[in-house]
């Protein structure tokens, strides 16, 4: 019964990091189009979030958690547009680094693997359910 306790654990820690991931990913589309508010300033930078294997000690076992959300530091896009309150000095705005496409291919993958988790929740919810049922 540990051992699907612990199946539960580890799957329930997969589904969060995959949440929050989404929750990056959405913050990012939301703001593919903010650009800088004074002039020469900085866009919205794209947000990546990194993971990292964590041992559980009081599972005894490996769990998934979000070691950080950065900001991609990656190369932004220059847009002619002289009458933009955020243009620069020669007429330029700056664009945020984000990749619409890039963002869905992005969620395709984290809704994937949480659902993935879900299913092992759902089939280890299953076998407890029969060993409870075998015991009685």
């Amino acid at each position: 019964m540990a051992d699907l306790s612990r199946a539960m654990h580890v799957s329930a820690s997969g589904m969060d990091v995959q949440t929050t991931r989404l929750r990056v990913i959405a913050e990012n589309l939301a703001n593919q189009d903010s650009i800088g508010s004074s002039p020469g300033a900085d866009p919205f930078r794209r947000k990546t979030v990194t993971f990292e294997s964590k041992l559980d000690s009081a599972l005894g076992a490996n769990t998934v958690r979000v070691k950080r959300i950065d900001r991609d530091r990656g190369e932004l896009q220059l847009r002619f547009d002289p009458t933009n309150p955020a243009a620069n000095a020669n007429g330029y705005v700056k664009l945020p680094n984000i990749n619409s496409f890039i963002e869905v291919m992005d969620m395709r993958e984290a809704e994937r693997s949480y659902n993935a988790n879900l299913a092992v929740m759902h089939a280890t919810r299953s076998m407890i359910n029969r060993t409870i049922d075998m015991l009685k």
